[in-house]
């Protein structure tokens, strides 16, 4: 009976590998996320992928997420991810993939280009797993969105109600306004 389900378990982590390598994972994301050995990650990362896995480090800065598009984008993100944690029985990484996922639908719908990769969707809930980013309402919307935990909260205006001087200079911003302000309403779980 264990033999069984040892095959299982690993049937599952394969599908969870090759689930994040389609989405677009980094190779350190399936080591942390699977038990499978790095031998064989790499074997089906260059099986599903048709390529070797990109080499490096891991974006690790919390400031990324602070900049005005990006921010926007990853509070979108953290809502959905944040509400799936409450609604379903998953596990973390079941989530986040779940998440990202619809993250990629609701970009795609607006007709923009998703400026949050798996590995950074997945780096930003490590970051407010560990007390470095939390979620902060927006006084004037209502929306939540990605802040340092020293905000102050009763004060903070995001970045869609107060946007930029230089906001609105690019093709998609008009865009990105209404679907953003639209998705992180419909989002609120806090």
């Amino acid at each position: 009976m264990a033999r069984i389900k040892s095959i299982l378990t690993e049937a599952k982590q394969i599908e969870r590998a090759v689930t994040l390598i389609r989405l677009g994972a980094r190779l350190q994301v399936l080591e942390s996320e699977t038990d499978l050995s790095y031998e064989r990650l790499l074997r089906l990362y260059k099986e599903v992928a048709g390529k070797s896995p990109s080499k490096g480090q891991l974006p690790f800065s919390t400031d990324w997420f602070m900049t005005w598009q990006p921010n926007i984008h990853a509070s979108l993100f953290l809502n959905i991810h944040e509400y799936l944690n409450k609604a379903a029985a998953l596990d973390e990484i079941d989530v986040v993939i779940k998440a990202y996922q619809l993250y990629l639908e609701q970009t795609q719908a607006q007709g923009l280009e998703p400026l949050l990769s798996i590995t950074r969707a997945w780096r930003l809930v490590k970051f407010v797993d560990n007390g470095m980013l939390t979620m902060t309402k927006c006084r004037k919307c209502g929306g939540h969105y990605v802040t340092h935990p020293h905000e102050i909260a009763k004060h903070y205006v995001c970045g869609l109600c107060n946007p930029p001087a230089r906001a609105g200079k690019g093709r998609a911003s008009g865009a990105l306004h209404l679907g953003g302000v639209r998705a992180l309403e419909g989002a609120d779980v806090h």
